[in-house]
């Protein structure tokens, strides 16, 4: 038997399943809304001040989509949530439910700001 020490093999690298780090949270833009439906929604919702719940309203409004978060995959994940539990707009009588939303991974250029 020799004496020698065996090598010490190195475990192959773990592949890492890069997920995005950050998530954008996008609130989606119909007919059954009011801005101030909006507006009250971005300041109870994501403690926004009225001028910048208003900057996102227009967006919304103007573009069908607005990102109005943004946050590790849990947290963005609970913001959509509860945009998505809202509730209705009680100044327009055909709107049935909260506005919608989805949460999309940052580009890599958008994390690193």
């Amino acid at each position: 038997m020799s004496s020698q020490p065996r090598p010490n093999p190195t475990p192959p690298p773990r592949q890492q399943n890069k997920q995005p780090w950050l998530w954008h949270v996008v609130l989606l833009n119909d007919q059954e809304h009011t801005d101030t439906y909006v507006i009250r929604m971005m300041q109870e919702l994501f403690n926004v001040p009225g001028e910048k719940a208003m900057q996102i309203a227009e967006l919304v409004d103007a573009h069908g989509r607005a990102v109005v978060f943004t946050a590790h995959k849990e947290l963005a994940e609970l913001k959509r949530d509860q945009i998505l539990g809202y509730g209705r707009d009680p100044q327009v009588s055909i709107c049935k439910g909260s506005m919608s939303a989805i949460i999309e991974p940052t580009r890599e250029e958008d994390g690193q700001k």
